[in-house]
């Protein structure tokens, strides 16, 4: 359903509804989030609910959209990753989550594709090109660095790009899973190391 032909009113409410349909899913799952929750929290009637979006799938596409602007911007606001010092920061702050977000309840993003993976086609592939821009961003600093010749010429900006997210992501799952943030740390200085060993 196209925003454009919300008010202004009415693209505030239906913000305020997917902002609260991921808090809920985030603490809940996907599956232990209804839209009576959803209403409820939202402080909306059904009514409201169904004008703004056709079901909990359609909802539940919008939920992955904003956490994957809300992964762009927590990169973006780095300050530039294009320097090992840049990404370390980068390693730094993810940390730095690891109590308030990871342990309770895993990576924003990750924790919706670990569950809807096996959804239907569409959210799939929302999914799959959430993670292409996430490691776009990557990719394009860790080429900037070879072209500066801050990284070798056989520092493969694409390989090193997905080692960081992966290293993310499974960081981020075990440290959920055992409540350790040991994992997440580990993870993602190894992954800026990885890089680090790449340097001129």
């Amino acid at each position: 359903m196209s925003e454009t032909r919300f008010t202004r009113k009415g693209l505030a409410a239906r913000g305020r509804i997917v902002d609260t349909t991921a808090r809920l899913m985030f603490e809940h799952g996907v599956e232990g989030t209804t839209l009576e929750q959803v209403r409820a929290a939202a402080d909306v009637s059904g009514s409201q609910l169904s004008h703004y979006f056709r079901g909990k799938d359609e909802l539940t596409r919008e939920v992955v959209a904003e956490r994957r602007r809300q992964v762009a911007r927590f990169h973006l606001q780095m300050g530039g990753l294009d320097s090992v010092e840049g990404l370390q920061g980068w390693a730094d702050a993810c940390v730095a989550d690891a109590e308030t977000v990871y342990r309770r309840g895993g990576c924003i993003y990750g924790s919706l594709a670990a569950e809807l993976i096996e959804g239907e086609a569409q959210i799939r592939d929302d999914l799959a090109a959430g993670y292409d821009e996430w490691m776009t961003l990557f990719r394009k600093a860790l080429t900037a660095m070879r072209k500066r010749g801050d990284l070798r010429a056989d520092a493969d900006p694409r390989h090193l790009a997905a080692s960081l997210v992966i290293a993310h992501q499974g960081g981020a799952m075990l440290t959920f899973v055992t409540g350790d943030p040991e994992a997440l740390r580990a993870n993602v200085n190894a992954a800026v190391d990885y890089v680090r060993s790449f340097t001129a």
